[in-house]
This record gives structure tokens, sequence and C-alpha cells, in this order.
């Protein structure tokens, strides 16, 4: 969870989102340091479709309802008949399977399996992957759905703020060692419980050797599942099947700048501008991927401005990132290599004018979360079909459970959007809550009194610890966007 300057503007590589309306500490701060959060229209997106045409408000109203709507039956049946579902079944099977029975016109019916691949911009993978068993667990706060606009503000004046305040009094106390790797957790002893062993060592790149009484590991799940070997001796089998089990996910922004928001006179009181807008699979270039972005243009003054928010994931963001690997991030080339790409779907926005300087990006950024190491190579976690005949039986949300806990017994701890609450997985939020629940395990060890929290009069799963607190530092989320 970053910033950095694109032109004069400051923008997130992270987290755009928060999650939840109702006792949200990540709200909360927001509120409370004056952020300008935006409570984003319910508008029907713009649609452009794979001619390249732009669709009727009427039509892509029809498309954009029809999609929602299979995606909240789809949320019904997860959360009443999960028990039932082959863990094989995916969210796109059942889309599938809805049009079919709904007798939906051939046409609309395409244009709806093309617009619902969007999902993947929410979870960071594609939804052909989107375990239908468990879409539940991508629940949020307040009971509602990943829905667009449903409990969900974006943060017009990005994170920064609220990474400040929940830096400001834990930095100056901590011995903060960057750019340092932790190459070794190793256990000197185990037993039944949290008192019986001895010390947990920690080793870094750099040889510095420090024991603890207990380790809170905040690694995102990315950086789990291919560090194993850290580990000494290795972890318990329950946990390295989570691990295993879990998905990480690979979302990735670009943010395009323009010397002025050409679209925008296409817009009026009566006919307002949409936040989103939708290209399906385009026929008319050489890249054939279906493409949304945000108008950062329609964010309040003063933090408006003339920007395209591209999300992507999958195979796209990819590519994304193996075009901008190798450049220097401010040079033309990087500029041109970006505009180039995503010049046939922004082409197509009101009032494009190929010889006016107006309708040429001035500053491009493209984030590369795959390609960060202390990201987990990826985003966020989400949670994907499996194969039986593979994999065996696979409990997600016992995963979950298991990560939660974590190791006790040899004084270590998981921490981070992985093992939040399921009503916040993935969110800043919920690596908040993560945190402060292995802070309240870790008092109560030591026979201190650990003072329930919000998170859990929201979190009403049965768990134990779902409170708010010590992950806030580590509540760093790569890539993330419509999902974070």
């Amino acid at each position: 969870m970053h910033q950095s300057k694109l032109g004069e503007r400051l923008v997130d590589h992270g987290p755009n989102w928060i999650h939840g309306l109702k006792e949200n500490p990540i709200l909360d701060l927001g509120e409370e340091l004056g952020d300008a959060l935006m409570d984003v229209p319910e508008i029907t997106p713009s649609v452009y479709d794979q001619a390249g045409n732009l669709l009727s408000t009427k039509e892509g109203r029809e498309c954009s309802d029809l999609m929602w709507a299979v995606i909240e039956e789809a949320f019904t049946y997860s959360d009443q008949d999960a028990s039932s579902i082959p863990q094989n079944q995916s969210l796109l099977d059942f889309f599938k399977l809805k049009l079919n029975e709904k007798n939906i016109p051939d046409v609309i019916a395409g244009r709806v399996l093309e617009l619902c691949q969007s999902w993947g911009d929410y979870i960071g993978g594609d939804i052909d992957r989107q375990s239908l068993k468990y879409l539940w667990l991508e629940e949020t706060i307040d009971g509602g759905t990943s829905l667009p606009n449903t409990w969900n503000v974006f943060l017009a004046s990005t994170y920064k703020a609220i990474l400040d305040r929940m830096t400001k009094d834990v930095v100056p106390k901590a011995d903060l060692q960057l750019s340092t790797k932790v190459t070794s957790v190793s256990s000197s002893a185990f037993g039944g419980d949290a008192s019986e062993a001895e010390s947990i060592t920690v080793v870094t790149s750099h040889n510095r050797v420090s024991s603890f009484e207990e380790v809170v590991m905040t690694a995102p799940l990315g950086w789990l599942k291919r560090n194993n070997n850290a580990f000494q001796p290795d972890l318990p089998p329950r946990i390295q099947t989570a691990i295993k089990n879990l998905s990480y996910g690979a979302l990735e922004k670009v943010y395009l700048t323009f010397p002025s928001a050409f679209w925008l006179s296409h817009h009026d009181q009566e006919n307002p501008q949409p936040f989103f807008n939708q290209w399906l699979a385009p026929e008319y270039t050489t890249h054939h991927w279906a493409v949304e972005c945000a108008f950062l243009s329609s964010l309040p003054a003063p933090h408006s401005h003339p920007t395209l928010l591209f999300y992507m994931h999958g195979p796209l963001a990819t590519h994304i990132n193996t075009l901008t690997s190798k450049l220097d991030s401010s040079s033309s080339g990087y500029l041109t290599t970006l505009t180039d790409f995503f010049k046939p779907y922004y082409s197509l926005l009101p009032n494009y004018d190929p010889t006016s300087p107006s309708c040429s990006p001035s500053h491009a950024l493209a984030t590369d979360w795959q390609k960060d190491e202390f990201a987990g190579w990826g985003s966020y976690s989400n949670f994907q079909i499996s194969d039986p005949e593979i994999d065996g039986k696979v409990e997600l949300d016992k995963d979950i459970e298991a990560l939660r806990k974590g190791a006790p017994e040899r004084r270590l701890w998981f921490a981070g959007e992985h093992t939040a609450p399921f009503v916040a997985l993935g969110t800043v939020t919920g690596a908040w809550w993560s945190g402060e629940g292995v802070a309240k395990k870790i008092l109560n060890a030591y026979g201190l009194d650990a003072t329930e929290e919000v998170g859990d009069a929201v979190a009403e799963e049965g768990m134990a610890a779902a409170g708010v607190g010590v992950g806030k530092v580590a509540a760093k989320r790569g890539g993330t966007g419509l999902g974070a």
C-alpha cells in the first residue's frame, strides 16, 4: 500500500477502495482525517461492444443489470447450498447455466458473458477459476456482496493520510529494518502450548540473528506459497495444506493522464458521466482483451483529474507487466508503450480527436505487483476451483481458519488479508482486523486481558479473534483495485 506521483497528482499503487460502511476502522480513520470518500453513483457503465460501438443506455443497463442479478443469485446459492456445490464448479459455469435457463437471446447472453469477465477485476483472477462453492467468501462487511456501489467507497484523496496515521505512533517506537529480507524463522522447541516453546529465532539476509518470545508473520500469501523452506522445522501439515489450497490473485492497474478530460463534454446533469467504462473483447484491434476503466475526472473537487484508471487481471495483467518490465517509468518509451496499447480503447470515447494534444496521454503509470517479491508476486487472496481427483477434498474456509489459528505452540502467528474475518478477506480492513485478532491471542496467552473490539461484532462467524489492530502496519495489499 503506497503512492507515487503521476504528473502533479498522487495516486495509489494499491487499494483505491474502502469496503464496508458498518463499524469499519479504516472508514473511521478516513472520516477522522477528513479524507475525500466518494460514494460512487449508481449509474450504468458505458459499454462498447466487440465492434467498438457504444451501446445505448438501455442496452447497457439491460446487460449490466442482468450480469449483477446472476451474480446475486450465485451468492445466494453459494450461501445456502455450498455443501452441495462441486468444488470444480466455477462462477462462469453458473452464468452459462442461468443464461440458458432464462432463455436470454444469444446477442444479449454473449454480451453478458463478456461483461462478467470484469468479475476478475474484483478478485484478481479469471471468472472461470472463481469457485462457486466458496463464492460466499467474497461477501463483504455489512453482509453485502462485492457488488459495485453497495457497501464500498472510493478513496478519492488516496490512502496516504490513513497510512501516515497508522504508522505515526508505531514507527518511532519500532526497530524497523528496511531493505532486509528474512531468510529463516526457526522454533527452538515446541510442545503443547505457547508456554512450552522456548523461543523463536529470525535470521535476515544480513545474517542478523534475533530471538523473540513471539513472531507474527504478515508476509503475503503469495510469499508463503513460495517460501515454505524459510521455516525450520517445516510448518505444520495443516498450515502447509492451507497455503497450497488458497489462491493468490494478480490484479494490476494502469493510470493514463491526459492534458484535459476530453470525454467530459458529452455529459451533463441530466445525463451524468458513469464512473466506469467497459470495452468488450475488441474485434477491431490486434489484441482481444476486454478492459474496464474508472473516470477519475468524476472524483469530487479538488481531487478530480483527467485520468483513466484501467483495472486488469490474469493474462492481460501479465502482458502489461511484460511490455513495461524493461522500461524506465520516466522514459518516453514507457509512455508510448502504454499509450499504443490502450489507444484502441480510449480513442472510442466521446470527443476523441487524433490531432488534438488533449487526446494524447501526458503521463502513465502501470503497477507491477506480479514482479514484487514483497507483495508476494501478486495482489491478494482469492478462492478458486479445484479438481477433487487431483487435489482431494478442499475446504477453503477451514484453510483460512488454520492460517488464522497459526502455530501458537511454536510461538508463530500469521496475519494479513488472507487470515481476516470471512467478511473482510482481501481488504485493507481485513488485514487490520486480522492483526488485532493475533494481538489479542498473544495477550490471552500471557494471561492479559484482551478487550473485544468492533471486529468481533461485525464478524458473526463464531471466530475467537476477529478484532482490529496490529496488522494495520502490515496492511499492504499488492495491486488491489476494485477488490481492494
